[in-house]
């Protein structure tokens, strides 16, 4: 994979710097990045060895890459994905892929018109202990209740209380707690039992973004309760509870952490997670390549559908919810 990147921001440098040069056969090529980051991709560039920094997608593309990663804020990953796309180039966006339902499918559909590969970079799925927790659950008996938290108080919420609206905190970027953290809840509970019937937002909203809120799903006998907050620190991991037994994890569902099966007839089984936290963006583009090396569409699509399901689900919960964003129309 000879990988162009769009962005210079904290996923980019912690891929640069710690999970590329472990993942074999990825080959950065170069950043594009906005005329005023310029400076702080070239010094990123120059830290790990990267050649090219441009702020022109020609220049990036006349390199030679074949994959375009597009780390930008998330009101421009559909337009900087249909780009790509239209030249011919694989596609991996980071998460939340698109800000609404509608663009993720457009984006789905050109995808497999042009046999391209489109992937949505979201670490939870391909964790270790994500197939753990999916091997483990036929144990559990009947599943009734899931709980899923992720809670860190937003360095940038300080500043959006001042009045400085970041594009986390701002509706015009499609920024907020659903879209950022509460997307890997959605992954895994969606990864683990498909689409629900139902799905009802209640959010804290400030001047028009939520800075958390509270997603209820709810499937066929099965309640899933999932949390994400950007505005207070909290609880950070999920609990899977069924007829006979439970399912811990250690930590958030972008990381996951140790995973525990406690049964009810004593029984006790652990995958301890020994890992750094750039592991997860090693196992994640180690996947992205082999996939591509493979030409496996049959994965990457499946995979894709459901990105585009989760977005379906978001879009709606939070539409409803009085949220919206530009892309919304």
């Amino acid at each position: 994979m000879r990988l162009g990147i769009i962005g210079a921001g904290a996923m980019v440098e912690e891929l640069l710097v710690h999970a590329a040069p472990r993942v074999a056969g990825l080959d950065v090529v170069g950043l594009l990045a906005r005329p005023r980051s310029v400076e702080r991709a070239q010094a990123l560039a120059d830290r790990t060895g990267v050649t090219l920094v441009t702020s022109d997608l020609d220049a990036l593309v006349a390199a030679g890459i074949d994959t375009v990663y597009v780390a930008a804020p998330n009101a421009v990953h559909a337009p900087y994905a249909r780009d790509a796309l239209e030249r011919g180039l694989h596609v991996v966006v980071e998460k939340p892929m698109t800000s609404t339902a509608a663009e993720a499918q457009a984006l789905r559909d050109l995808a497999v018109e042009r046999g391209l590969l489109l992937f949505e970079a979201v670490t939870t799925v391909h964790l270790p202990a994500f197939a753990q927790i999916r091997a483990w659950l036929p144990r559990l008996g009947d599943v009734r209740l899931v709980q899923s938290q992720v809670c860190q108080y937003s360095r940038r919420y300080d500043a959006f209380r001042r009045g400085e609206v970041l594009p986390a905190f701002d509706p015009a970027q499609a920024g907020g707690a659903l879209m950022d953290l509460g997307l890997y809840n959605l992954h895994l509970v969606m990864g683990l039992f498909g689409d629900p019937t139902s799905a009802v937002y209640t959010p804290n909203v400030e001047r028009g973004i939520d800075t958390s809120g509270v997603l209820v799903l709810q499937y066929p006998g099965l309640v899933a309760t999932l949390t994400a907050a950007k505005d207070s620190a909290g609880p950070r991991g999920a609990l899977i509870q069924g007829t006979a037994g439970r399912i811990r994890t250690s930590d958030a569902p972008n990381v996951l952490g140790t995973v525990t099966l406690e049964l009810d007839d004593g029984t006790v089984e652990t995958l301890e997670d020994h890992g750094a936290p750039a592991d997860r963006l090693v196992t994640e583009f180690d996947w992205f390549v082999r996939v591509l090396a493979d030409g496996d569409r049959d994965a990457c699509y499946a995979a894709l559908d459901r990105s585009v399901a989760v977005s379906r689900v978001q879009t709606a919960a939070r539409l409803a919810a009085g949220i919206r964003f530009p892309a919304d129309g």
